[in-house]
């Protein structure tokens, strides 16, 4: 645990820029070993576990999108002036909202694999909001057996299909599982997109069939100050499933937007 706020993060790096990291709907801090492995000669990398997942304590009260976002905002101003932030998936939403709320504190984005939200497209929605009850149904584990392969591509080694599958069953539990899905099923940031002024690199695995690539291009293409990016070989979990990939354009963008030296 760490400060005043109430969410558990693994940090890395003491020099640096903050590089500030916000894991998918699924998942947890676990889900960016790879780039706080490599990134943290670089930056500070600090990954949260979002409220009520993981090793975080269970909210006190249903949260919104905004919540997440403001959480995240906190977390910022205890250990930086601003963060440059990466987020994957629903990860990914809650770092526009954040830079649409709060843009003093966003030096960048990073934004993998998401989407302007569930919200866009009811039957999403409605989907999203099922999950809460499939989760009560089936318990974490046999939930992340069946949700976790999709993630990745086909190709994906099994080591890193195993690995998947064993952090969504450690990190989700309800009710902050419930109050994530139902953040991304309110989520349409469509409106919202074409305000965010903080330089932004999306990225998408050319095998990502959870947001897809159109939805990629959604957020590319309504943010002025962007750069797209496909992942070769790589499903929606691109920052684990080709990290060396990853990283290097996470490094690019870093290199322009941060001037960290080579």
């Amino acid at each position: 645990m760490s400060g005043r706020v109430d969410v558990h993060v693994e940090e890395a790096g003491d020099r640096g820029p903050l590089l500030l990291c916000l894991h998918g709907i699924g998942s947890s801090s676990a889900a960016f070993a790879p780039q706080v492995a490599e990134l943290s000669s670089y930056v500070r990398v600090v990954a949260w576990d979002a409220p009520g997942y993981a090793k975080s304590p269970d909210p006190e009260e249903p949260l919104t999108l905004d919540d997440f976002a403001d959480t995240a905002a906190a977390l910022i101003r205890e250990r930086a002036s601003n963060a440059h932030v990466l987020g994957v998936s629903w990860g990914g939403v809650i770092a526009l909202r954040l830079a649409a709320r709060h843009p003093e504190l966003v030096s960048s984005l990073i934004v993998a694999d998401s989407s302007p939200g569930s919200g866009t497209d009811e039957a999403k929605a409605e989907g999203m909001r099922a999950r809460a009850g499939e989760l009560a149904e089936l318990g974490a584990r046999a939930f992340a057996e069946a949700r976790g392969p999709r993630l990745l591509s086909p190709g994906a080694p099994d080591h890193l299909v195993r690995r998947v599958v064993r952090t969504m069953a450690e990190s989700v539990r309800l009710p902050g599982y419930a109050y994530a899905a139902e953040s991304m099923a309110a989520a349409d940031l469509r409106a919202e997109l074409p305000s965010i002024t903080a330089p932004t690199l999306v990225l998408c695995g050319d095998q990502d069939m959870v947001t897809g690539i159109e939805a990629s291009q959604a957020i590319a293409g309504a943010i002025h100050r962007t750069a797209y990016v496909i992942v070769k070989d790589a499903g929606h979990l691109a920052n684990q499933e080709q990290p060396g990939r990853f990283n290097a354009w996470v490094l690019s963008h870093l290199r322009i937007t941060a001037s960290i030296p080579e």
